[in-house]
C-alpha cells in the first residue's frame, strides 16, 4: 500500500461517496453508477483509482464484478494518523 495513492484516491468527493456506499454492502459498478450522474466510464475510472490504492477489492461472481472495501488499508491509514497523536508521557497535552 502506498499512503500517497490512498490519499490521492481519498481526495476526490466522488470516490469518497463510492467508499461510503461500499461501507453498507458490496456493489457492482452498475449499482454504484445508479447513485451518480456521470458516465459508466467515469465510474470505472474512479473504481480503478480506488483499486490501485487498494482501498477496494473486486471479485467476479458469474457475469458481475462486485466491489468491496479493503478494511485493512483503512486500518493502516488510521494507525498512521493516530501515530501523530501526542501521548500523555510526552508532555504535549495542553491544560
Amino acid at each position: 500500500m502506498s499512503i500517497n495513492d490512498s490519499f490521492k484516491a481519498l481526495s476526490d468527493s466522488n470516490r469518497r461517496k463510492i467508499l461510503e456506499l461500499l461501507r453498507e454492502r458490496d456493489l457492482t459498478a452498475g449499482e454504484i453508477a445508479d447513485h451518480f450522474q456521470m458516465t459508466k466510464p467515469s465510474i470505472s475510472h474512479h473504481l480503478n483509482l480506488l483499486k490501485q490504492a487498494e482501498l477496494v477489492w473486486d471479485q467476479r461472481h458469474g457475469q458481475h464484478i462486485y466491489y468491496s472495501l479493503n478494511s485493512a488499508v483503512f486500518n493502516e491509514l488510521l494507525n498512521w494518523i493516530i501515530s501523530f497523536q501526542p501521548t500523555n508521557s510526552e508532555g504535549n497535552e495542553k491544560a
